[in-house]
């Protein structure tokens, strides 16, 4: 039976979510929402089509793959350089689809298909990183070493455009784990639009976990691509949440009974009790407990009640008054962890904010926190403070979204936005050439609309310096998330 709230709780909960509901409404969330989908356009690799928006990018990355015979061309930059890292791909492609899933229906027709094409941008380049399953699965493209040494924009690439593969028996079960989900999600979110699309991803999710749980291990533990993946994307966090991810998005884009079985059964040997306060490119427990959540939640499934439980214990470690281990804000209000690029501890723990406040809500359900009682929209004040955070009330006054509002960050850490564009400079700009760009303290010539930056530090400041990577270089896995959060604000502005 759950407790009720002390009085002063009471009121503090009351005075949050009239203090939620009464400020913050002036910030146009339908125009980041837009900005935030536009951002991949400025990520594309491969050919452009006619209906590229971001217009000062072009081609690039046009023979990649043809060292293998197998056209890998497509895909996204994952940030400020070159190279395609298909471990934080396949978790933005993830993220994009799950933003579909539970708040699509709440975008503008115009949105969703924008959102729907950077969704198919990412996994028909995965689809092709997977086509030679199940005996090998590609896992990067572009030497990250002679491209972190060069400041060049996509077009004029001229180092090496390796392709990186596992061979099975090899493990790569995070990237393949994360593929899964990738592809499992994205079938659930083209199910309607695509139906023969959304068969042709099931299919190959189920190639995918298959290599991923056969061949059990980190793809940075091979000798051969350890010292190319690492240390950008290595496997920190170990594999096996991988493979509960991807068998949970299985799960729930097949509804077969193994794949319960299977997360039931390894919740523990694999270790998802711990670390459940986190959730990105590298740990997906956050995440898989709050999907899970869901079987419990909505579908009374409770032999799953331990992945609710960890997931109610993390919600709770964000609510301020509740009792117990809480999470670090900085000054100003932001969700802190150690480390750079805070936004995108905000912009995905936003997402599960409002996603587990949708599920209490189908449901008539609060959120238990000892003795506090928090209801949904308690947690949505919360993602809101985030979302309202990034767009601009923060100490610096700074919207972190490129292009929105009047002031944000003008020399961001990305190569294709700080040099002269195609259009204005047609002729190469070579590797080294470059350095006078990222070294100028000019602001970038081109805009990147919609990329979020990593953001401030623990105390809230923010410089804008180009060379301050972990603070002024976007990602596509800090947007991903964030398009989800922008649709439901856009949607319900004054929560």
């Amino acid at each position: 039976m759950k407790l009720h709230l002390y009085p002063l709780s009471l009121v503090f909960l009351f005075f949050f979510l009239f203090r939620q509901t009464m400020s913050s409404n002036h910030h146009d969330y339908s125009d980041a929402l837009s900005k935030s989908i536009l951002f991949f356009e400025g990520q594309r690799s491969g050919y452009l089509p006619n209906d590229q928006r971001m217009t000062w990018r072009r081609n690039s990355g046009l023979s990649d793959g043809w060292t293998h015979n197998i056209d890998l061309t497509g895909g996204y930059y994952d940030a400020g350089d070159n190279v395609k890292f298909n471990f934080p791909m396949a978790f933005t492609t993830t993220m994009l689809a799950w933003s579909v899933i539970e708040f699509g229906e709440l975008m503008p027709s115009t949105e969703l298909r924008n959102s729907l094409v950077a969704l198919r941008w990412g996994s028909d380049y995965l689809l092709k990183s997977a086509s030679q399953l199940p005996n090998r699965i590609f896992v990067q493209v572009g030497d990250p070493i002679a491209d972190h040494n060069c400041w060049e924009r996509p077009e004029d690439m001229d180092t090496p455009r390796t392709a990186y593969a596992v061979n099975a028996p090899n493990p790569a079960s995070e990237v393949a784990g994360e593929i899964t989900a990738a592809f499992s999600a994205a079938s659930i979110a083209f199910r309607s639009s695509d139906p023969g699309y959304s068969h042709t991803l099931l299919q190959n999710a189920v190639k995918s976990f298959q290599f991923a749980d056969m061949y059990r291990g980190a793809y940075s533990s091979n000798e051969d691509i350890k010292n190319d993946v690492c240390p950008f994307y290595c496997d920190f966090n170990g594999f096996q949440d991988e493979l509960l991810w991807g068998a949970a998005w299985l799960r729930k884009a097949t509804g077969d009974e193994s794949y319960l079985n299977y997360i039931e059964s390894n919740r523990e040997p694999f270790g998802a009790s711990e670390n459940v306060d986190e959730f990105g490119w590298d740990n997906k427990v956050g995440g898989l407990n709050v999907l899970v959540s869901k079987e419990v939640v909505e579908g009374n499934m409770y032999n799953l009640e331990a992945y609710k439980a960890s997931a109610e214990s993390f919600m709770c470690s964000l609510v301020p008054e509740s009792a117990g281990a809480h999470v670090e804000y900085t000054p100003g209000g932001l969700l802190y962890k150690p480390g750079g690029s805070q936004l995108q501890h905000a912009t995905t723990i936003s997402f599960l904010l409002l996603v587990y406040a949708q599920y209490l809500s189908r449901s008539s359900l609060s959120l238990s926190c000892g003795s506090l009682v928090v209801p949904p929209n308690y947690l949505r004040g919360l993602a809101k403070k985030q979302v309202d955070y990034i767009l601009g009330e923060n100490p610096m006054g700074l919207s972190y979204m490129v292009g929105y509002g009047e002031k944000y960050p003008k020399r961001i850490h990305h190569r294709g936005s700080s040099l002269p564009s195609n259009v204005d400079q047609p002729g190469a700009i070579g590797c080294k050439d470059g350095s006078v760009y990222f070294n100028s303290t000019e602001p970038n010539p081109n805009v990147l609309i919609g990329a979020v930056v990593g953001g401030p530090g623990e105390d809230d400041k923010y410089e804008d310096d180009r060379s301050d990577f972990r603070k002024s270089e976007p990602t596509t896995y800090i947007n991903a998330p964030f398009v989800g959060v922008l649709a439901y604000f856009a949607a319900n502005p004054g929560v």
